[in-house]
């Protein structure tokens, strides 16, 4: 299997997911550039945080016409396995991979602090090493977390099992207290129609290693190297 991290100009998070696929899971890894259409034959693409383009006209509006996104689209479209972390979440709605969009946080202030999610669904290639209602401890930086759809994607999303985790409280109770961004429902990630692809706006890239505070989000890469094994 091979992984590939899109980097934009503006990733910040594009090493860190990197040194997760290649230093924990010891799984090959590379770099996709924003201006090539190569994938280079990855098995699974990685689209980390950062602000691309600076987030100049709007979290990713501008990434989305990125000729590697081009690319990225398709693989989806096929059954790709694609993961959008923090920007890349807002990248992937952006492109029309995910439904909704991300708003400014209801607080109107850029967010940075550890929070905890509750898995929602571990019917998915990014959940399958969880356990439902599992409660996962990651940090959050982002102005524009607050994930918003209308009513009928909702009803959508919740008829299909879609909504991956929701922002909690660490006995795993759905609050609004425990809501960081003022996101729909408490929703922290969503997963596509085909279920192929997630997007979320914690960090498990920065979450993988004790040292960082928590080991969690590195189940979730767990979860996707085991699906990609189990295809092959």
């Amino acid at each position: 299997m091979k992984f590939g991290v899109l980097v934009f100009p503006g990733s910040n998070c594009d090493h860190d997911t990197h040194n997760v696929v290649e230093s924990l899971l010891k799984q090959p890894v590379t770099y996709l550039w924003h201006a090539s259409e190569d994938l280079e034959g990855c098995d699974a693409i990685l689209v980390p945080g950062g602000f691309a383009y600076g987030d100049y006209l709007r979290t990713g509006a501008i990434a989305k016409f990125a000729p590697i996104m081009q690319s990225v689209t398709r693989f989806a479209k096929g059954g790709g396995l694609v993961m959008g972390i923090c920007n890349g979440f807002q990248i992937l709605c952006e492109a029309g991979l995910l439904p909704g969009a991300l708003m400014r946080n209801a607080s109107q202030r850029y967010i940075c602090k550890q929070i905890n999610l509750r898995t929602e669904t571990i019917d998915s290639p990014f959940t399958n090493a969880l356990t439902a209602g599992q409660v996962l401890r990651m940090p959050i930086g982002h102005m524009e977390g607050n994930y918003f759809c209308d009513d009928a994607t909702l009803a959508t999303l919740k008829a299909e099992g879609r909504i991956a985790f929701r922002y909690a409280t660490p006995e795993g109770e759905v609050t609004t207290d425990a809501n960081p961004n003022g996101s729909l429902e408490n929703i922290a990630g969503i997963l596509s129609e085909g279920r192929n692809v997630l997007g979320m706006m914690p960090h498990p890239d920065r979450s993988s290693e004790g040292i960082l505070g928590s080991a969690d989000g590195l189940l979730l890469f767990q979860s996707l190297a085991q699906s990609l094994a189990s295809a092959v």
